[in-house]
């Protein structure tokens, strides 16, 4: 059996038994450490996505099973080093880790310019794939987010006996602090963060343990989204309060869905049509036929007509992809056509053909007018039917 050259549950200072809240409640005490913003260690960074790779394994069942087997994470080659990207491991790489964990440490969200903090959650985004199947009939889909989420053990207020804030005194709940310093230029007014409240314009007098006062911490939560039939690729769902939480029960962002269609291997869409190559016989080309093909979702009749040609369209409606907000109003299905011309022949078919062509004139240009009076189709069912 492989070994890792760490152990995830060692790394967690977790037991092998462990159950999925004492995995998460642990990982948590353990980002507070290591995060890069709050830990000056040279290896603090790589500390840190390592307790990513080992919460994103052991979080997950299927995963922890494999690791708990074989010894390595899913998809290793036995090194351990199972690929989590640092900058997407929150929602699709929509947020910044930098300010989404500098917003956890110390229950703020960071200041900037000396700028009152911003209490409110971020949009959080991430991309679904899907079939053009699943874009035509519409699908639930389960997604694993990773966001900060309202802390459960405070009910979101930061504070351990949930009495919530209270008005910073220092900066009369603004946020920012107005000073003057004496320069070259003489005096000039500053403006900064006001460093009691951290710029938040509150302050919570104990603050809670788990989510340092903040109200919100981090989770993986499995969200169910709704993909409406006919979507199409690049559109986006929105699931209002899903993205990152507000500092201490304050409104939290959106969770933005960017929907993307896989190509398929028989199908072009075009807005709610599909498209597809027909293959077609000479005789089928020449005299019309009814032809039984599979569509995107069901089988479809095409009725072709008589005389086609190689680049001609046959469509064929309600075969093609419902429009997005009117779902009654189905696309059509067309139907390139692409006569085939065999390689090999029977000598009986060559002499067919070699008649045919007589028949039709090919060689002679005294049959003009009469193809005039009379239909390509007709004129090849004629030739089929025999002499009268």
């Amino acid at each position: 059996m492989s070994t890792v050259r760490y152990d995830y549950y060692e790394m967690l200072e977790i037991t092998r038994d462990a159950d999925g809240e004492t995995i998460k409640r642990a990982f948590r005490r353990k980002a507070r450490e290591y995060h890069p913003d709050v830990n000056d260690a040279p290896d603090a960074e790589d500390r840190f996505k390592e307790l990513n790779e080992a919460y994103d394994v052991l979080s997950d069942p299927s995963k922890r099973q494999h690791y708990d087997q074989f010894g390595t994470a899913p998809g290793s080659s036995g090194g351990g080093a199972y690929n989590v990207d640092f900058n997407d491991i929150f929602g699709g790489g929509a947020v910044d880790l930098g300010d989404l964990f500098s917003s956890f440490f110390g229950g703020v969200a960071g200041t900037r310019g000396g700028r009152a903090v911003r209490t409110e959650g971020r949009d959080m985004g991430m991309t679904v794939n899907i079939s053009l199947e699943d874009a035509a009939r519409g699908m639930s889909r389960q997604v694993t987010v990773d966001r900060l989420a309202p802390c459960d053990i405070c009910d979101a207020t930061g504070s351990a006996d949930k009495s919530g804030s209270t008005s910073c005194e220092t900066c009369d709940g603004a946020g920012q602090v107005v000073g003057h310093q004496q320069t070259i230029f003489g005096t000039m007014r500053t403006q900064q963060a006001c460093s009691d409240c951290s710029g938040t314009g509150q302050h919570v007098e104990h603050p809670c343990e788990e989510c340092q006062g903040s109200g919100r911490m981090i989770d993986r939560q499995v969200v169910d989204v709704e993909i409406p039939a006919g979507i199409a690729d690049g559109q986006k769902i929105r699931l209002p309060g899903m993205g990152e939480a507000g500092i201490r029960g304050a409104a939290s962002g959106d969770l933005i869905i960017t929907i993307q269609v896989q190509p398929h291997e028989r199908f072009v869409r075009k807005g709610q049509n599909l498209n597809v190559r027909l293959a077609l016989s000479i005789a089928e080309a020449a005299l019309g036929t009814t032809k039984r093909i599979e569509g995107l979702l069901t089988e479809v009749t095409v009725e072709v007509p008589a005389g086609v040609q190689t680049g001609d369209r046959v469509s064929v409606k309600d075969a093609g992809l419902p429009h997005l907000n009117r779902p009654e109003t189905i696309g059509k299905l067309y139907c390139h056509v692409d006569v085939i011309v065999p390689r090999k022949m029977s000598q009986r078919s060559r002499d067919l053909l070699a008649e045919l062509s007589t028949e039709l004139g090919d060689n002679e240009k005294s049959d003009a007018d009469d193809l005039l009076q009379q239909g390509f189709g007709d004129k090849v069912k004629d030739f089929f039917k025999g002499p009268k």
